[in-house]
């Protein structure tokens, strides 16, 4: 048998046992998520700072113009943004999905921009502000990637704004279902919103996202699986989407 003097170890150092620690270091995410640039030691030093929330649908993270401190990395999940008018009227303005970090704004000491409300079941990784701080003094990379998630919210902001929010119904409907798509699960099942949370999303009515729908169910585009889930037929969806840009030129 090997002396104990041969015997080589698997880490340099012993294995976090924390419940915390062994989340951040498995998490599905992580390489995605903001601290990807971290290493596993930078990990194991910073975890007890690191809280898990979790929601279910419907049930709201923050709200609009509440002050905060902490950013949050979602991990599993959709949530989204909505905004309301003086009139009472419900906007949503974005979505978020695994591996985006909200809350950017308690980085320029700003309140919270919107209310962001569980679409689905929800977890969440929250972050405090002073934490950024600390490790930005140390962890040149990790400013690099906050700009870059900061410019990746603004230019879904944008997208929503210029493809959800204009042109034919049924464009936008299509949009949507693209941008659903993005968030779909192991298999291959795609977020349903209600009818009029899509209303309220695409600024149309009920009926006629309810019109929009049920059109493209018969026509085979998505496939429904449960109440609020379903398969978008995505060769068939980047089909009718190209041809839309090509007749457009």
């Amino acid at each position: 048998m090997p002396s104990a003097a041969n015997v080589i170890p698997l880490r340099p150092e012993p294995a976090p046992y924390s419940a915390q620690a062994q989340a951040c270091l498995n998490c599905g995410v992580r390489q995605t998520a903001l601290f990807g640039v971290l290493s596993e030691a930078d990990l194991v030093r910073i975890h007890h700072r690191i809280s898990d929330r979790r929601l279910q649908p419907g049930e709201r993270l923050y709200g609009a113009h509440e002050a905060g401190h902490v950013l949050y990395t979602l991990r599993r999940g959709v949530l989204r943004f909505e905004r309301h008018s003086d009139r009472g009227e419900c906007r949503i303005v974005r979505l978020a999905g695994p591996s985006d970090l909200i809350g950017l704004e308690v980085l320029l000491g700003q309140r919270y921009a919107a209310d962001a409300v569980a679409c689905t079941e929800v977890e969440l990784c929250g972050i405090p502000q002073a934490l950024i701080g600390e490790l930005q003094l140390h962890h040149p990379d990790l400013t690099r990637d906050l700009m870059k998630r900061w410019q990746r919210a603004l230019d879904d902001a944008d997208e929503w704004l210029t493809e959800l929010g204009s042109g034919p119904a049924r464009h936008r409907m299509l949009r949507l279902l693209l941008k659903l798509s993005e968030f779909g699960d192991a298999g291959a099942r795609v977020w349903m919103p209600t009818r009029q949370a899509m209303g309220t999303m695409l600024d149309m009515t009920v009926e006629t996202a309810s019109r929009l729908v049920s059109a493209l169910r018969r026509e085979g585009l998505i496939e429904p699986v449960d109440a609020r889930h379903a398969r978008v037929n995505m060769p068939r969806l980047l089909a009718e989407l190209k041809a839309e840009g090509a007749a457009e030129r």
